[in-house]
């Protein structure tokens, strides 16, 4: 199970790209349907079925039957390992591994959504472009192009996400976890920039 939501201020930014290119935005900010649909294309996903609670937020699950084929080809290759029967509890539990990139990035956001790259591209954002830029500096190009306010928007942001995994959870490598479930918390600017890569490790029982 996949719950995920945007925060006020990336509502507003995304109407904000909207307006500025020239377009408005009707539909839901996240679009759940769109995205299982864009998911279930790839390679070893055996159904996605991503709904709309609010225009801003999505849950559903994800079944995955062949994490192998999950992400095997292009640069995206690697972006999430899975081990079953981790080392020191051979009986069952599990290990799932994930690292984001610049060179992955692209990749990932075209198994996601199409319509979330475009608006990252718009945002000339390094995690769809695959450049090599400074937040610093990236927060200072956004600025001359989009204006100040939606520079500090990208700045304060974060991206609210929760995972159920198929045991108890024992550790969270870049979340905080309860039972079955982990809350990642991941800084806008440090997904869309990736100065450095993003790495993520859960275990479980």
């Amino acid at each position: 199970m996949i719950t995920a939501s945007l925060e006020p201020g990336i509502t507003r930014l995304i109407r904000a790209l909207s307006m500025a290119s020239g377009t408005s935005h009707q539909g839901p900010v996240l679009d759940g349907p769109a995205i299982s649909t864009s998911m279930s294309a790839a390679p070893g996903i055996a159904s996605v079925s991503l709904k709309n609670t609010t225009p801003e937020s999505i849950e559903g699950p994800v079944k995955i039957t062949r994490i192998g084929d999950f992400l095997a080809s292009g640069r995206a290759s690697g972006f999430i390992t899975f081990e079953q029967g981790v080392t020191g509890n051979p009986s069952g539990g599990g290990r799932c591994a994930i690292q984001i990139s610049l060179d992955s990035g692209p990749e990932i956001l075209n198994l996601i959504s199409s319509e979330i790259r475009g608006y990252l591209e718009a945002l000339m954002a390094p995690i769809a472009t695959g450049e090599t830029v400074a937040k610093t500096e990236y927060l200072a190009l956004v600025g001359s192009v989009y204006g100040r306010t939606i520079a500090e928007e990208i700045s304060g942001a974060v991206i609210r996400a929760s995972v159920d995994f198929p045991g108890p959870v024992q550790s969270a490598k870049g979340g905080t976890f309860s039972g079955k479930r982990v809350e990642f918390n991941i800084p806008l600017l440090d997904l869309l920039v990736l100065e450095t890569p993003l790495s993520y490790e859960v275990v479980w029982r």
